[in-house]
């Protein structure tokens, strides 16, 4: 491989540097980011949904927005096709005007959150599960952003769909805050979900028509 001379340079002088935070931007360079495999639910909120499924078979919807909907996509179906995933489709939720594109929704004049709708079968995962993977998969503390995005459409939020979804998503949201974020405040809002629109099909399954597009590097499993 070769090296443009930016490159050496920077690689051969930051260790010198005398800035109090050339260690962490050498190690920023150079170190991974944990990789870690799902399992399964690790908050007792979620476990103990998992211990008590529905016993009927069916379909629930559910609505989270935590960044660049392919990323959000893509997560949710990697971790949960087979496993109780029944549809997804990415569109947009939270804002003022009807039937938004991805232009306008991108301007941030309509104040829309790009958003994952994920049909689910109860009887096989649950619904605090699914809100515990939301968090394991973004970073919930950053506000009208994600990772290198920025912009209110790519605000962290749960849109529920009933009072018990939103009583699921608080206590959930709880657990994460105090074993996960217990000196940074998560800014997930969690509101009733409104009018949903479909986004573009050009949009939906991206990044699996896509493999080498953009995904938003926060989107991993933090936990």
């Amino acid at each position: 491989m070769l090296f443009s001379l930016p490159f050496l340079t920077t690689f051969f002088l930051l260790p010198t540097l005398t800035t109090s935070h050339s260690p962490t931007i050498f190690r920023s360079l150079f170190t991974p980011a944990a990789v870690h495999k799902y399992l399964g639910p690790t908050l007792p909120t979620a476990q103990a949904s998992a211990r008590s499924l529905s016993t009927m078979a069916g379909s629930e919807e559910a609505i989270f927005a935590n960044g660049c909907f392919w990323g959000t996509e893509h997560m949710f179906r990697k971790h949960f096709d087979g496993k109780g995933l029944v549809d997804a489709k990415v569109g947009y939720i939270g804002g003022q005007s009807s039937n938004p594109n991805y232009r306008e929704v991108c301007s941030g004049t309509t104040n829309h959150a790009e958003a994952l709708k994920v049909k689910f079968d109860p009887s096989k995962v649950s619904y605090a599960e699914l809100v515990e993977f939301h968090y394991r998969m973004h970073d919930p503390t950053q506000v009208d952003a994600q990772g290198p995005d920025r912009g209110t459409q790519y605000r962290s939020g749960i849109f529920t769909t009933s009072d018990a979804q939103a009583e699921i998503a608080k206590k959930v949201t709880a657990e994460v805050q105090a074993a996960h974020f217990p000196s940074k405040k998560i800014a997930t809002t969690i509101q009733p979900a409104g009018q949903w629109w479909d986004a573009e099909d050009y949009h939906q399954q991206y990044l699996h028509h896509n493999p080498s597009g953009y995904e938003c590097p926060s989107h991993r499993l933090h936990w």
